[in-house]
């Protein structure tokens, strides 16, 4: 089976969440080192960047496909969440944050407009 070629775009929200993270994580452990701020936001970026193949493969959030909204999918990478919507061959990041987050209260924020 051939792989499928996707543009990935980040939505602003989603690279003010980025940063947020980045500066969150530098002022806790640092930015160089294993668990630095630099190792986290590379490890983000790899997985955003690998949703250029495959991007079907995330599940559907499932606090939104429990009201019956399927558009939107996520991928983990423990503990945090990247959300995002494909459509046609262009995938967008919407939401990265860390999972233990109120996320019904996010997703209402960001994406139901609520």
């Amino acid at each position: 089976m051939a792989e499928q070629s996707n543009k990935v775009r980040i939505a602003l929200g989603a690279e003010r969440d980025l940063a947020a993270i980045y500066r969150r994580r530098s002022l806790q452990r640092g930015e160089g080192g294993p668990d630095g701020s630099d190792a986290l936001l590379d490890a983000l970026v790899e997985a955003i960047e690998s949703l250029g193949t495959f991007a079907a493969r995330g599940p559907v959030v499932h606090e939104l496909d429990a009201i019956g909204i399927r558009e939107y999918r996520q991928l983990s990478l423990n503990p945090y969440r990247i959300v995002y919507h494909l459509e046609g061959t262009t995938v967008t990041v919407l939401i990265v944050a860390d999972s233990r987050r109120d996320f019904h209260t996010l997703l209402n924020e960001r994406l139901l407009g609520s």
